[in-house]
């Protein structure tokens, strides 16, 4: 059977159309995405639970992907300790071909049925974590030997994957399967299926950071001050929340470092 991400793009000599048409309908594609995603909410939200549970007896989660999969994983995995203020090893992203597969592709790296157990292990993973293999099409090798290696571990393993009936979720006992259909250029994942996976991994890290404390009201007062821009929120938040003047709160922010602090010691 044809795989949904393969199949052939309900549109006809791209080359042909003109630029507004070719954004028009590209557009009209993306739209689908977020719906394919609200069928699935059920099965994110059993993931959530179990990451959450496993988090607070000291666990840590994996993404492991190749390719643009992985590259989602890493962004997704690297936002979490400015947004949320979590340390840096709570949330890790791993692609198949190492730190140098996010900015050129390498060569066979997916392929290799192996690796990624051999890549989690660097972590020193245990039981009390959880991998999420990320592949749009739910073959590639990489992540599924991973996540066969950690069932045979008695590590709790997920995928996130864009069609039906894969060897990945055959294998994850977590099963999140996004069906958002062809691509608008023939097998091209990073389009549709790279925004699906990228709107379930804010999903599952937003959702799961607020049900560990890192979110107070709707405000990220954990967040990391790393610039400038970030000062000046979180002044603004410690101005609101406590009633005070900015030149006020932005004082009790230098001094404590976090809007959390702040709020906190006044």
């Amino acid at each position: 059977m044809k795989r949904t991400t393969e199949s052939d793009s309900k549109y006809k000599a791209l080359e042909k159309m003109s630029i507004h048409e070719l954004l028009t309908n590209i557009n009209k594609e993306d739209k689908s995405v977020p719906l394919a995603v609200e069928k699935v909410i059920t099965k994110i939200e059993k993931l959530v639970n179990v990451i959450v549970k496993q988090m607070k007896q000291g666990g840590r989660l994996f993404y492991l992907g190749a390719g643009t999969s992985g590259r989602l994983g890493i962004v997704d995995a690297s936002e979490c300790p400015p947004t949320f203020g979590v340390e840096q090893g709570l949330v890790i992203g791993i692609i198949a071909g190492g730190d140098k597969a996010i900015r050129k592709a390498v060569e066979f790296a997916e392929d290799d049925l192996e690796q990624g157990w051999k890549d989690l292990q660097q972590y020193k993973i245990t039981n009390k974590d959880v991998v999420i293999g990320i592949a749009a099409s739910g073959s590639t090798p990489y992540v599924i030997g991973a996540l066969e290696a950690c069932n045979t571990h008695g590590i709790i393993t997920a995928c996130i994957v864009c069609n039906k009936s894969s060897k990945a979720a055959k294998t994850a006992k977590y099963k999140i399967e996004v069906i958002a259909g062809p691509e608008f250029v023939t097998g091209s994942t990073r389009m549709k299926s790279g925004t699906a996976q990228k709107l379930v991994l804010n999903m599952i890290s937003t959702s799961v950071m607020i049900k560990l404390g890192r979110v107070k009201g709707n405000k990220m007062v954990d967040m990391q001050l790393s610039n400038n821009k970030l000062v000046d929120r979180g002044s603004l938040m410690i101005a609101e929340e406590l009633g005070i003047p900015y030149k006020k709160a932005n004082e009790l922010l230098l001094k404590y470092g976090s809007v959390r602090k702040a709020v906190d010691a006044y």
